[in-house]
């Protein structure tokens, strides 16, 4: 079983960055999720994809893996692709284009 180990994104709803500067080392699925017939929910049998750990860096997770010989796989987080411009800026005297209603 492959371990995952990611830096998660903020999700939609996030303005902040609140849970995003840990490294988290979590299992891939081994087996699919099933849809229980009678009641209509979604379980697995698969124990391992409820762990879940948290590590303050990349080395920590990896050497974690390492010393318990999981196999794992790195993924690095990626850059934001705009700017962080600010409300004040619609109103700079410097702008490129002029501001209109």
């Amino acid at each position: 079983m492959v371990a995952r180990i990611y830096r998660p994104a903020r999700t939609a709803m996030q303005s902040g960055k609140a849970r995003t500067r840990d490294w988290v080392l979590l299992y891939e699925p081994e087996v699919p999720k099933a849809v229980e017939p009678l009641m209509g929910y979604t379980s697995s049998s698969d124990m391992k994809a409820q762990i879940r750990m948290s590590f303050d860096t990349k080395e920590e997770a990896v050497e974690y893996a390492e010393r318990n010989g999981i196999p794992y796989k790195v993924e690095e987080p990626q850059q934001p692709k705009r700017a962080r411009v600010s409300y004040s800026d619609n109103f700079r005297y410097d702008r490129r284009q002029p501001w209109t209603h």
